[in-house]
């Protein structure tokens, strides 16, 4: 039997995908073999080497129900613009959009030899400076992105900010529509208030839409440097609050069930309030109106997180950790009331 077919990973081809290789990666010296990373919620990811090379091949989820959120090829295209800035993204190396091919479109990047923070046994070693460094580093490189002037890079066309809230309101009420496995009377309270508390939006920028400490790779020996920042399949322009919203709000312990203990909630982090105030001691922002993008943030993972949820009851993840995600939905929205001055109750 070919050894490609016997150690091809979960929606991975890969026959396929080394006759690909042939015709469009030429540096490509040997057999590829490839493994399944773990640890994301979203995409499926892969090392892929040849024993000389190392790629990272990402393709949507096996039978995502929410497909804006895992479109390879956006994500693709703003890191390619965004190679040409001083934020650190891995290399671009191909896409192919011929879902043909391995079953869904796909994207090769270089891999980038670091660190990454996933869980708090990760973060255990780490004493409370070495973690304020490391939060310091984050920080600094979201700030730095939402300072990259978009257009110079062209990306002029790759979102519309004005509006953007409050179409990021409706398209994830819409996606709960899409994945949700039960009625949640919660969620639809905090959709309400969310409607009634739109700010005018704050600028416009690069967003990634779910910047956080495991979606970012770090120097081994140095947390406090970013080797590059990763998945960037939500990413558009829009108003750079939500992007600090989303980050701040991976810091609640709600998302524990979601990111099985995650990186993000260890204890030895800054609160979300420190890192706020870093935030806009670097960039100058107005941050009066952050409540609401805090509550905007809780109600956009836990809507990611009902779809996980949904992924695993039809069997269709990799990772037996995705059973748990269902058990952050409610504490995820009644964080959003409280943010918002609302009664989170009980559902």
């Amino acid at each position: 039997m070919n050894s490609s077919v016997m150690s091809s990973p979960p929606g991975l081809d890969m026959p396929a995908l080394e006759q690909y290789f042939d015709s469009h990666i030429a540096d490509r010296q040997g057999p590829l073999h490839a493994t399944s990373i773990q640890g994301g919620r979203s995409n499926l990811t892969y090392h892929v080497t040849d024993g000389h090379t190392d790629w990272i091949v990402r393709r949507p989820p096996l039978g995502g129900l929410t497909p804006s959120a895992h479109d390879v090829g956006r994500e693709y295209r703003v890191m390619s613009a965004l190679g040409r800035s001083e934020v650190a993204v891995p290399e671009t190396v191909a896409y192919c959009s011929d879902d043909r091919v391995i079953g869904a479109p796909f994207t090769v990047v270089s891999r980038i030899d670091g660190r990454v923070l996933r869980t708090r046994q990760d973060t255990g070693e780490f004493t409370p400076y070495q973690l304020k460094q490391c939060a310091d580093g984050l920080v600094a490189q979201l700030a730095l992105l939402h300072s990259v002037p978009y257009r110079n890079i062209g990306l002029a066309e790759f979102g519309r900010p004005e509006g953007y809230v409050q179409r990021q309101i409706n398209r994830w009420r819409e996606q709960w529509d899409l994945v949700a496995t039960r009625p949640l009377p919660s969620l639809h309270r905090l959709f309400r208030a969310l409607e009634a508390s739109v700010p005018s939006e704050s600028a416009a920028a690069v967003v990634h839409g779910d910047y956080r400490v495991d979606n970012v790779i770090l120097h081994h020996y140095d947390l406090g440097q970013v080797l590059a920042v990763v998945d960037w399949e939500m990413a558009t322009i829009g108003d750079p609050l939500a992007d600090l919203g989303m980050f701040l709000a991976y810091r609640n312990p709600a998302v524990d069930a979601l990111l099985d203990g995650p990186a993000a909630t260890d204890p030895k982090f800054p609160t979300q309030l420190e890192l706020a105030e870093h935030y806009a001691l670097l960039t100058g922002r107005d941050l009066t109106h952050l409540p609401f993008y805090l509550a905007l943030a809780y109600f956009k993972i836990a809507v990611i997180a009902e779809g996980v949820y949904t992924r695993h009851l039809a069997g269709v993840t990799m990772d037996d950790s995705f059973a748990g995600a269902g058990a952050s939905v409610i504490p995820l929205v009644q964080a959003g009331l409280r943010s918002l001055g609302r009664d989170g109750g009980a559902e």
